[in-house]
């Protein structure tokens, strides 16, 4: 499965993975997980990530994910993972049998932030889009894969020419699960430009 017409590596391949023409399936390890610092003070960089290189600097990428998470913080979504102390994440972490976790994680230089809304522990299909203006992104997320709706706009400081974005599935406690990706595809930029307040 291509995102672009680039082929796909690994950030740490997973003990067990299946790539086909239109699908990808990760099998999580335990404790793995992309975390630095803030609050916790540990860092963790150890989960599997599967991504493609772009020198564009507007475009936006769209994946489904199906997830059987059953177990606190298993998750999979979509990542800009540039290196260990500058990335971005968005998923679905699972919190118990009512309610997971729909957030994204910004790390620059060092230090993550983690924003989060609760849904139903009952949805296990969530579309992802993830846009880029250069060094600035949009995270958008659907539960029916045509109406989406905003997650967060950030800012990585370290992404400027050439970016790494994809894939990631982990599982930071004792468990593990299978995430599925599907209709991946990556276009031109839906991230509408602003028209209100102009630049200074």
């Amino acid at each position: 499965m291509k995102f672009t017409d680039q082929e796909l590596f690994w950030i740490r391949k997973p003990e067990s993975c299946r790539i086909d023409n239109d699908r990808i399936e990760i099998k999580t390890v335990p404790h793995t997980d992309l975390w630095q610092r803030t609050y916790y003070k540990f860092r963790n960089d150890n989960a599997p990530v599967l991504q493609t290189k772009t020198k564009e600097k507007q475009f936006s990428f769209t994946v489904r994910t199906e997830f059987d998470s059953k177990h606190r913080f298993d998750q999979c979504g979509v990542i800009v993972y540039l290196d260990s102390e500058n990335w971005l994440k968005a998923s679905a972490e699972y919190e118990n049998e009512k309610t997971q976790n729909l957030g994204s994680v910004v790390t620059n230089a060092g230090y993550s932030d983690w924003a989060i809304q609760s849904i139903p522990e009952s949805i296990k299909n969530i579309w992802y889009r993830l846009s880029r203006r250069e060094s600035d992104f949009c995270i958008e997320y659907s539960f029916d894969g045509k109406t989406f709706n905003a997650m967060r706009i950030c800012h990585l400081s370290e992404a400027e020419g050439e970016i790494s974005y994809g894939v990631y599935a982990c599982s930071p406690e004792d468990s593990t699960f299978t995430a599925v990706f599907s209709d991946a595809e990556t276009g031109e930029c839906k991230w509408k430009l602003h028209d209100g307040q102009q630049p200074d």
